[in-house]
């Protein structure tokens, strides 16, 4: 072997073990394929050289230059396939090719722009990662003689060396794409689990795709009985032309309506052909491809989401099944939310029934049994008055009746005070507690704040609550005073009703219990405190929208 071959060879496997140490290094890809460039430019009589990724549109990329290559096909810069030209024949064939006569051959993006670089002879070889054209390194020489006849298998020792490298970033990317997306798929099962609000896991299902997705604008949307679209969930550019709350009414080509037609992943790579009004707006906000994905709750369409690219390149071809995998998570989180729902309605029928039985055992017993009574009476005290002296005995003993009879009716009128006191229905709440006051053996200290009647079965429910906790303030907790506060001039209900007794009450073992259901029913929440030797507090929060009425769960 002659010494230049064998100098050659050397400086070719020293070359070769560069790169090769850089990919077991796990380098980068941008700085191995520059590397890779720069070990070409230097071991092959050529004048410029640069690696292409091909595109999905049809296109190469230019991922890295070498010697004039860098003014001509900068970094970055990117041609369309078609002609007559290296680029486009390796794409075409998938092999290695030559053109030895550029300058007056080629034709194409590609070769119109080899013209310009003044090449004359070039070749390429084709990077094919995991059995799949990935991209093509072109070599070429601005002189008159043709490049060596085995320059292309010996580039192909530099493109085996790059697949092995693109393959193993790929896995990387893959990877950590995967941890990314279990990671964000577990925070929203989390928020799931917990019960969380539906609005704050619409929000956190958007926000999350629109960090995990390469995309800038993320929506959600229900749809609803009239057959429009309403968003309950905006993310990125959605925000500005789908704020939360707007309605919209499918039709046209569009992601919304597609989903809505279809019951299926639909996308769009092309907003130029987009129609409709929010595919105007999208637009006007630089969208340029966008999928979407059905949202089916138990077996039904209930809305869907959407994401977004103001990219050139329309989104991966995954993401409709990424979005998937949320939309999972969101139809486990509304049903849930809807059962809920369905079940604070019942129980709230249910309590609304009690209470209207209970309202009309009061009115019988006010005017059936109570009047009756009261005739009674005075019959028998005219009865007593209408004895002669000589039967005073008699006397004596309808006297005694009637005294039994006007006991029994005071009792009657407490007992029917308990089921449902009539002044609670006519007068509102704060009469109520203030008849309360009158009739408790403790002193009771009001600091009330109410500016209006408050819907009937919170009224209930916080009357019930005072009533109970003064009951086990005077049996149970030893107190010498009752305060009751209450607030209900915003949206939500706050009552309070401590006393100054030997505390340890337990709010298992009493009324309460079954106070608490009534106000859950209601979407409220009841809490006893009651630390040994400090007294009880019981405190409530009632919402004053009713159960059943979310606005995000329809």
């Amino acid at each position: 072997m002659h010494s230049e071959e064998t100098r050659l060879l050397a400086d070719e496997q020293g070359a070769l073990r560069r790169v090769a140490t850089l990919v077991a290094r796990g380098t980068e890809p941008e700085e191995l394929f520059t590397a890779v460039i720069e070990e070409v430019g230097r071991l092959f009589p050529i004048d410029l050289a640069s690696l292409c990724r091909y595109e999905s549109d049809g296109s190469l990329t230019f991922v890295a230059s070498w010697g004039t290559a860098v003014e001509h096909f900068p970094v970055g810069s990117r041609r369309m396939l078609g002609g007559n030209n290296l680029g486009t024949i390796v794409f075409e064939t998938g092999r290695s090719a030559r053109i030895d006569n550029y300058s007056e051959s080629s034709s194409g993006p590609i070769g119109v722009a080899a013209h310009a670089a003044r090449i004359n002879s070039s070749l390429a070889t084709p990077v094919i990662v995991e059995g799949r054209l990935w991209g093509v390194i072109a070599a070429g020489s601005m002189q008159k003689q043709r490049l060596p006849a085995d320059t292309e298998a010996r580039l192909a020792n530099f493109t085996d060396l790059l697949a092995a490298a693109i393959a193993n970033a790929e896995s990387r990317a893959g990877l950590a794409r995967l941890a990314e997306e279990q990671a964000a798929l577990r925070r929203v099962a989390t928020l799931v689990a917990r019960g969380a609000a539906p609005e704050a896991v619409f929000e956190a299902v958007t926000e999350e795709i629109g960090n995990l997705l390469p995309v800038d604008s993320a929506a959600m949307g229900r749809y609803e009985p009239d057959g429009t679209l309403t968003f309950v969930a905006s993310w990125g550019k959605a925000v500005d032309f789908v704020p939360i709350g707007s309605r919209w009414k499918p039709g046209g080509r569009n992601v919304g309506t597609m989903v809505f037609e279809t019951g299926a992943p639909v996308r769009i790579d092309d907003y130029a052909d987009s129609s409709g009004s929010t595919a105007v707006k999208a637009r006007g906000q630089g969208v340029r491809s966008s999928v979407g994905t059905p949202i089916i709750v138990e077996g039904r369409l209930w809305g869907t989401v959407g994401a977004g690219s103001s990219g050139e390149q329309p989104l991966p071809a995954d993401t409709e099944w990424r979005l998937a995998s949320f939309t999972e998570l969101l139809a486990t989180a509304i049903a849930t939310a809807e059962t809920r729902a369905d079940l604070a309605a019942s129980r709230a029928r249910i309590g609304a029934a009690a209470d209207e039985t209970r309202r009309r055992i009061e009115r019988d017993l006010h005017d059936g049994t109570q009047q009756r009574l009261v005739s009674l009476g005075l019959e028998l005290r005219a009865a007593s008055a209408a004895v002669p002296p000589q039967l005073a005995e008699l006397g004596r003993r309808l006297a005694h009746v009637s005294d039994e009879v006007t006991s029994v009716f005071e009792e009657l009128r407490e007992l029917s005070h308990g089921i449902h006191p009539a002044i609670l229905s006519k007068g509102g709440l704060v009469p109520a507690l203030r008849a309360l006051s009158r009739r408790s053996v403790l002193p009771i200290e009001f600091d009330v704040h109410a500016e209006r009647r408050l819907p009937e079965p919170v009224e209930v429910a916080a009357y019930y609550v005072v009533s109970e906790a003064l009951t086990n303030a005077v049996k149970h907790a030893s107190a010498s005073v009752v305060y009751v506060e209450l607030d209900a001039r915003d949206t939500t209900v706050r009552l309070a009703v401590r006393d100054d007794g030997i505390g340890g009450a337990d709010d298992q073992g009493s009324g309460l219990l079954g106070l608490s259901d009534r106000i859950e029913a209601l979407g409220g929440t009841l809490q006893v405190i009651s630390p040994a030797g400090k007294g009880t507090i019981v405190t409530i929060e009632i919402p004053l929208e009713g159960p059943g009425d979310h606005p995000l769960i329809g």
